[in-house]
């Protein structure tokens, strides 16, 4: 595997290479190094490389950059690398998947987060796929929200989130098994998994195959987190309900007759 390093800090890259040398898995790599993205442009005009370990914050041209002209680049996908985000700074994981980028580290980067981040890439170059391809990508790397929690970064598959809420500033991530909180605002959740996610209600999206059913609030079912919805929705899996707003009860009655 080819490997390039673009990082505009020396100590960071020698790091990042140095843990590398430990790796098994990349004994027979061969690893070059850029400290910024015009020459990292120019190396891949040059050479052929599997996998770009990307910061984002540098001088010129950011990382963000450079895997976006990646992704778009179509007539030859085979000759483009995966991009797996390094980087301090954990704000831009939800732009760096929007990216096609098979992981997102953040520095210090620990040799276990390195190895785990190689091992997504390998299945995508034993297969014979191209790297870049988003579609067959999908099949191997399935959507996810980056959530920080206690100083960590974990990656919350899509497919296990129940619904979205507006949480004061913050939006509430539900799975089955626990809640997280992002900061990432509700319409835009909504734009990216238009169809996978119904809005309810101006302050929450549910997953379209995790609704359970629509019930009618009475006095005695009535919730203070209902909002004063007179409907809501019944979430498999959970025992919370989500309010429905009279604009979106015809467009959640209608789904649900087509399902």
């Amino acid at each position: 595997m080819n490997i390039l390093i673009v990082d505009d800090e020396p100590l960071a890259r020698t790091r990042l290479r140095r843990l590398l040398d430990e790796l098994p898995q990349c004994a027979q790599c061969h690893v070059d190094e850029a400290a910024d993205v015009d020459t990292a442009r120019r190396m891949m005009r040059h050479g052929a490389y599997h996998l770009l370990l990307l910061d984002i914050q540098m001088p010129g041209a950011s990382g963000l950059e450079l895997a976006a002209e990646l992704a778009q680049r179509r007539p030859q996908p085979a000759a483009l690398p995966a991009v797996v985000f390094v980087t301090a700074h954990d704000e831009h994981a939800l732009a760096a998947f929007d990216h096609a980028a098979v992981d997102y580290l953040t520095k210090p980067v620990r040799r276990e987060r390195l190895a785990q981040a190689i091992e997504r890439v390998r299945p995508l170059l034993l297969n014979g796929m191209a790297p870049q391809d988003a579609t067959a990508r999908n099949k191997i790397v399935a959507p996810a929200l980056s959530v920080i929690e206690r100083g960590a970064l974990l990656r919350v598959p899509v497919a296990e989130v129940l619904y979205f809420r507006s949480d004061n500033k913050y939006t509430l991530v539900r799975t089955a098994a626990r809640h997280h909180l992002i900061d990432t605002a509700l319409g835009d959740l909504e734009e990216r998994f238009a169809a996978q996610f119904v809005r309810t209600h101006r302050s929450a999206l549910v997953a379209v195959e995790a609704i359970a059913g629509l019930e009618r609030v009475t006095a005695a079912t009535m919730r203070a987190t209902d909002d004063n919805a007179d409907w809501v929705v019944r979430v498999r899996g959970v025992a919370e309900t989500l309010p429905i707003s009279r604009r979106q009860l015809p467009v959640l009655r209608g789904l649900l007759r087509q399902v």
